[in-house]
């Protein structure tokens, strides 16, 4: 079970006072994670110091490591399942003495324009967090050693870690959403360039990563509005701000997807408007030169039918007077089409 433990640590006044290594050693079995797990929050619960909790996080891990996790925290099991469920719809609720928390990371990969997608859910109890991870984004080291490095902060006690968690994540939405701009500014300048182009492909693929981004977001935004107070038990007003920072941060993406996505809707209604008047331009064209070339066959082909009696077949001058004819009336027809637009 060890490798799908990514962190764990025993956290009191602003430090830490047992990390991984101290707790689990090399390898330990399954039941003896469990074992240690239940050993710990029986220390945790028992210091009167509030800021004292535990962070465990986990990565990818089975139904029966889970179950493992939630047996020793009581984690509900519906819960449990939705963490598991990489389909799960992003959600902040509380349940009892819980809270839980699910979102969609999101990572702009800069080679192909793309929008790569995780999944982190939390379950926040009064002095404990676990933190399970689904998908190749969104790996929380970092954010655990910045957060270390934050006494203060970290004084707050479980919270201080979900803020730190859902931060990282909020600025990675805002990270993508101003990538996302700058490809949908290019694509913009595109379709309406003097350069003719067919930009429906790329407006599609861009709608189908401003999509992933609503998915994300959007089920958000009623959390968002009460700045999470109704989502997350107990909230210190120490912590208020910070929240409300995140609240403020989603709604800006919100509303940035919403624009982005009808945005690119209406490029790409112009984009295929603009290939229906190219295609009538062009279909313009052919009917002028047709229309042109018709002329110089009619004539020819009253001239080829091989009767005799034509008088201008026996003039020394009739057929300069036909090619004059042919040519004059074919510059003619195409001045009148050129004035017209038509060329």
């Amino acid at each position: 079970m060890t490798p799908v433990i990514r962190g764990l640590g025993v956290y009191r006044d602003g430090r830490v006072t047992l990390s991984r290594d101290d707790l689990l050693g090399k390898a330990p079995e399954a039941r003896q994670v469990g074992e240690q797990l239940r050993n710990v929050l029986r220390q945790v619960r028992a210091d009167p110091d509030p800021s004292s909790f535990v962070w465990l996080g986990l990565y990818q891990p089975t139904v029966a490591e889970m179950s493992i996790v939630a047996e020793e925290l009581g984690l509900p099991a519906l819960q449990v399942e939705d963490s598991l469920n990489v389909r799960q719809r992003a959600k902040a609720e509380k349940q009892g003495d819980s809270t839980f928390l699910l979102f969609k990371v999101l990572k702009y990969v800069e080679e192909t324009s793309d929008v790569e997608t995780g999944q982190i859910s939390m379950f926040v109890g009064k002095h404990f967090v676990v933190t399970v991870r689904f998908g190749g984004v969104g790996e929380l080291q970092d954010v655990r050693s910045l957060l270390e490095s934050k006494p203060d902060l970290l004084r707050l006690g479980v919270l201080s870690v979900v803020y730190e968690v859902m931060d990282d994540v909020v600025d990675g939405y805002t990270f993508v959403a101003d990538e996302l701009e700058r490809d949908i500014d290019v694509i913009q300048e595109s379709v309406f360039s003097q350069v003719r182009t067919d930009d429906s492909q790329a407006i599609y693929r861009l709608k189908r990563e401003v999509i992933e981004m609503k998915r994300a977001v959007l089920p958000l935004v009623p959390a968002a509005h009460d700045r999470f107070e109704a989502s997350i038990l107990d909230m210190p007003e120490a912590l208020t701000p910070y929240f409300r920072d995140i609240s403020d941060h989603i709604l800006r993406v919100s509303d940035q997807v919403e624009g982005y996505d009808n945005l690119l809707a209406t490029l790409l209604s112009a984009s295929t408007q603009r290939l229906e008047l190219q295609q009538n331009s062009d279909m313009r064209q052919i009917s002028a030169w047709v229309a042109i070339a018709a002329v110089p066959t009619m004539i020819a082909g009253i001239y080829g039918m091989n009767f005799d009696n034509i008088p201008e077949l026996h003039w020394q001058y009739g057929y300069f007077m036909v090619i004059s004819v042919m040519f004059g009336a074919c510059g003619l027809m195409y001045r009148a089409f050129k004035r017209s637009g038509w060329l």
